[in-house]
């Protein structure tokens, strides 16, 4: 079982990266969240599982190993496989699931891409009593963006993402004036990342 990667990372695409390890390039699937932390030619670290198919190994990465818990437990749901619980895992964080499961949230759920209602309650009833309680370790809110700018480090995450820096921009801006306008408190980074990603909704980059 390979549990976790510590090295250089190499490559980081839309939806993986490379991390050598002992001289061998090691590539995983992770979450846009876990690949903006994640820079090339510098240390990264990531908490890994590893699925064993009959015509295929592959192997996903995780920031922290709540989130790799969350996915196990997603793995058990009907109809789940790993690409629609790393889809999950993009839009929510664990706590975040946690809420949206306890609450028979369906239409947080719904914000899955490939996840419809009948899938979403699915997942509710399938992993209710698994996911365990909510941690309270959400990250901490982003600070303030000076002038009014959007925050810089999301926006330098979307681009690495593969969004050129205006289109990028206008996406984080949009998403911070919302939800300003909500009067809601500040977003925290991988939030705002979440948020921004969903705004952009997939579409063309560049």
């Amino acid at each position: 079982m390979i549990a976790s990667l510590r090295g250089t990372v190499l490559e980081v695409s839309l939806s993986a990266a490379t991390i050598e390890v002992g001289g061998v390039g090691m590539t995983f699937q992770a979450t846009p969240t876990t690949l903006a932390g994640l820079h090339v030619g510098e240390e990264g670290f990531v908490h890994t599982e590893l699925i064993v198919r009959e015509d295929a190994l592959s192997l996903y990465g995780f920031a922290d190993a709540d989130e790799r818990r969350c996915f196990r437990v997603l793995l058990g749901a009907k109809g789940v496989g790993a690409k629609l619980a790393l889809a999950i895992l993009a839009v929510h964080t664990p706590d975040a699931l946690r809420r949206a499961v306890s609450g028979n949230d369906v239409a947080a759920l719904k914000r899955v891409p490939g996840l419809g209602p009948k899938g979403a309650q699915r997942v509710i009833i399938d992993v209710a009593d698994k996911l365990g309680p909510v941690t309270g370790q959400e990250p901490a809110p982003a600070p303030a963006a000076v002038g009014g700018e959007p925050h810089p480090d999301v926006v330098a995450a979307l681009v690495q993402l593969g969004w050129n820096e205006a289109t990028a921009a206008r996406a984080v801006a949009s998403v911070e004036a919302a939800h300003a306008e909500a009067g809601a408190a500040p977003l925290a980074v991988p939030e705002l990342l979440r948020a921004s990603l969903r705004h952009l909704g997939g579409g063309a980059r560049g």
